[in-house]
């Protein structure tokens, strides 16, 4: 099982490394459209008690983006080639080359998001103060962002649809969870909503434990604590679950 699972991410890695450029161009659009949107929110200028919150949620937001591309492209690409069952002719159990697939779609987002968020920080001067209290919503985030984008990938098993449903739900993460505006800056309704969305609520405890110095215990009585790691247990397993609906069901499938 482990020599699977190193083939699996061994070919996955060599296949995103074939291709440089790609993620070049990929960190040059990211870094401009950020510094490029802010620059329009603050009417001319970078406003300095903003980009810290905002990068944090970009950053967020830019993990999720690249991890989901890179997981549900390959796979797309090896259903269209026909490759796709031959993968599934092996013992190991099938979630076991869809968690390569996963830890290289996550190797790649935690690259493009820590690449794209250094940039602005060094040509805006942006500040992010280190906490050790952030370690841990960041760790559910992560997880957050992972079982999201596993959910995309079960979906990409079975739907045609799949290029479209993802750009929806990135695009309103992208419009929602902080990236533009702190989620202090929202009213209740529309906040309400962006915390029912992957990365809203991991990114929220974040800002809090660094901007608000907050120690954990004041985080998980504050609820933002518990909503993330709920959402975050619930997201898990309705993404195992549909995996294994829709992997039962594309293998039966004649096409």
């Amino acid at each position: 099982m482990l020599d699977i699972l190193g083939a699996e991410i061994g070919k996955g890695l060599r296949v995103q490394l074939a291709h440089p450029l790609g993620h070049v161009i990929t960190l040059l659009i990211s870094t401009m459209m950020y510094l490029g949107l802010q620059f329009v929110l603050g009417q001319g200028q970078l406003r300095e008690d903003l980009l810290p919150q905002t990068l944090i949620a970009i950053g967020g937001y830019w993990f999720l983006q690249y991890a989901a591309l890179v997981m549900v492209a390959d796979l797309i690409e090896e259903k269209r080639a026909g490759t796709f069952a031959q993968a599934q002719m092996t013992p190991a159990p099938p979630w076991l080359p869809m968690l390569g697939r996963l830890i290289t779609a996550s190797v790649f987002g935690l690259a493009v998001a820590a690449v794209a968020s250094l940039v602005p920080m060094l040509v805006a001067g942006i500040t992010i103060p280190p906490r050790w209290a952030a370690l841990l919503p960041a760790l559910l985030l992560g997880i957050n962002v992972l079982a999201f984008t596993f959910l995309l990938a079960a979906l990409a098993l079975v739907s045609p649809m799949i290029g479209a449903l993802q750009s929806l739900f990135t695009s309103l993460v992208l419009l929602l969870n902080g990236s533009f505006l702190p989620l202090a800056l929202y009213p209740d309704w529309l906040a309400a909503l962006a915390r029912v969305l992957p990365t809203t609520l991991g990114i929220e405890a974040i800002t809090q434990t660094l901007f608000e110095d907050r120690s954990l215990a004041e985080v998980w009585s504050g609820g933002t604590l518990p909503w993330l790691l709920l959402h975050t247990l619930v997201l898990t397993a309705v993404s195992g679950l549909l995996f294994v609906r829709n992997h039962r069901r594309a293998l039966q499938e004649s096409s």
